[in-house]
């Protein structure tokens, strides 16, 4: 798929599993997202595959691409329309083997080398964090706005920011630079998912009208 830096358009990319329900995952679809990655923890490959294979069939009739959290096989077996990658999963390259060109692969990156390292591996896309403390991974290391501009020099990727995202804070990403924002609670917490995703794409449209 290779995409360059920069995106015209900012990207809404939803964090999820299926903890928080199919209702409220349909809720957020219905509402409008970019891109929705399935993260699961703690459950057996089999379940995850079941799970992702439902998801597609959720995101199709919204035209949502459905990216699956570290198993490239999970998004291979599922029709899933890529996968993201964490420094200790498969490599990208070898993803990209397995997947072939059409795919998105996408690639964390915590520091300069690492996105460096990810772009010559063929990947689409970076995520950067934490932004702010999250529940989804409490043991995430807050990454400063001099490291995350470093990030986005070193590497010609779109860059996702990710970590404790919410509308009350994310214009601070968005300022540095930041292609998308990745959210997890900060829509599927929401007690009105489809408000928060509005408020969501009227700050990534001023974002993107600011640039231009």
């Amino acid at each position: 798929m290779q995409v360059t830096h920069k995106t015209e358009k900012k990207w809404l990319y939803l964090i999820t599993d299926f903890s928080f329900g199919k209702e409220k995952i349909a809720e957020a679809l219905a509402a409008g997202v970019d891109l929705i990655q399935l993260r699961e923890k703690e459950i057996s490959s089999a379940e995850y595959l079941r799970r992702a294979r439902f998801l597609v069939g959720m995101a199709a009739c919204c035209g949502t691409k459905v990216i699956i959290n570290d198993r490239a096989d999970i998004a291979l077996l599922s029709g899933a329309d890529g996968v993201h990658l964490g420094q200790e999963d498969i490599p990208a390259e070898d993803a990209r083997m397995l997947l072939g060109a059409d795919k998105i692969i996408g690639v964390t990156a915590k520091t300069p080398e690492q996105a460096r390292e990810a772009a010559k591996a063929g990947a689409d896309y970076l995520g950067s964090g934490a932004w702010f403390p999250t529940r989804t991974k409490k043991d995430a290391v807050p990454i400063t706005e001099e490291r995350y501009r470093r990030i986005l020099e070193a590497a010609p990727l779109p860059n996702v920011a990710v970590g404790g995202i919410t509308p009350e804070n994310c214009r601070l990403p968005l300022a540095c630079g930041a292609d998308g924002l990745a959210v997890s609670g900060g829509i599927m917490r929401a007690e009105n998912i489809a408000e928060a995703i509005r408020r969501f794409r009227k700050l990534l449209e001023s974002a993107e009208k600011e640039r231009i």
